[in-house]
């Protein structure tokens, strides 16, 4: 069994995120659906970009914001996920690797450009996302190190990648890797849109054992069983052998573990910026207690300590001390 270098490895999109602030008129004018994510191609982000105001730049990509905020609290992150040597690129690996983050494969020679997601945020702090996905789109099995995955106590699977062919032999080997050394695998649902697309597929990824543990927020995790009802869909992922971890926004989050169930309150906000991330962080935090070894409900406050931090300014990635953070609550680090 490999020697456990990593925490947790993430295995998704790289991204670099455009974040402008803007109203629902523009959502409205532009065909950007409030509070979700949409895929779109190289010309209609092009598009886009030209029509809004100022922006704020910054690396993102949902497993590896994750993977940021497992390094930010003191873990050992690594990521796989796929560029392409352009100037976007370049500032992805600069801003892991900045971090101690280990990151994997080099970067592509030809192909599409890195990818990129238009964040546009209302004054609620609501995010509304468009995605080109670009290089990360061809992210393949030859493109994993086996040794690196094979080195983590936990993988951690994006769902926005559950798209490509490649992609999904890609997340089945690393799984089985994993799998063969001792490692966990968890999945983020990403999105209520993903789940829609792939619900079938999702379902048997945990039905199977693929996956060991499951990240929803509530949207997706009532997608994912087709209910109006959160308490039908909860009732339903807690039959089924694995970690269930639903976060339901400022009314915290439940944890399901086999028959037991863990409530979690969120963390105070003074004000609230930007929901970008709160998702990402949040599955940070936990993940981080969960290769520690921490009990489910300290797995929670951390989670929930990561999420509060990153909704109060404008950006994916922590941007104070959130070890400090967590010292202050009270939780030993």
């Amino acid at each position: 069994m490999a020697e456990r270098r990593y925490d947790v490895l993430g295995i998704g999109n790289a991204l670099v995120d455009i974040l402008a602030r803007t109203d629902e008129a523009f959502l409205l004018a532009h065909g950007v659906a409030k509070g979700s994510m949409q895929l779109v191609d190289e010309r209609q982000a092009d598009a886009l970009y030209a029509a809004i105001g100022a922006t704020t730049t910054v690396s993102g990509g949902s497993a590896a914001n994750t993977i940021a905020g497992v390094a930010a609290l003191g873990g050992r992150g690594a990521l796989i996920a796929r560029v392409r040597d352009d100037a976007l690129g370049a500032t992805f690996a600069h801003d892991l690797r900045a971090l101690g983050v280990a990151f994997s494969p080099a970067p592509a020679a030809s192909g599409p450009g890195t990818g990129r997601c238009i964040v546009l945020v209302t004054p609620d702090g609501e995010r509304s996302m468009s995605t080109y996905l670009g290089a990360g789109q061809d992210l393949a099995p030859d493109d994993l190190d086996e040794a690196m995955i094979a080195a983590a106590h936990i993988v951690y699977l994006e769902g926005y990648l559950w798209d490509p062919p490649q992609a999904k032999a890609a997340f089945l080997k690393a799984a089985e890797i994993a799998h063969a050394n001792g490692g966990r695998v968890a999945i983020t649902l990403s999105d209520a849109f993903c789940v829609d697309r792939y619900r079938a597929e999702f379902n048997e990824l945990i039905d199977r054992g693929t996956v060991d543990i499951v990240f929803a927020n509530e949207s997706e995790i009532r997608c994912l069983y087709e209910t109006s009802s959160f308490d039908t869909a909860v009732d339903q992922l807690a039959q089924r052998a694995v970690l269930g971890v639903v976060t339901r926004s400022e009314q915290g989050c439940v944890v399901l573990d086999r028959g037991d169930r863990v409530y979690a309150p969120a963390e105070p906000v003074c004000k609230l910026v930007d929901t970008t991330g709160a998702g990402d962080l949040f599955a940070a935090g936990f993940l981080f207690g969960l290769a520690q070894n921490r009990p489910l409900e300290v797995c929670a406050r951390l989670g929930a300590i990561a999420a509060a931090e990153v909704i109060q300014h404008m950006g994916a990635r922590p941007q104070s001390d959130l070890r400090q953070l967590v010292i202050q609550s009270g939780l030993a680090l």
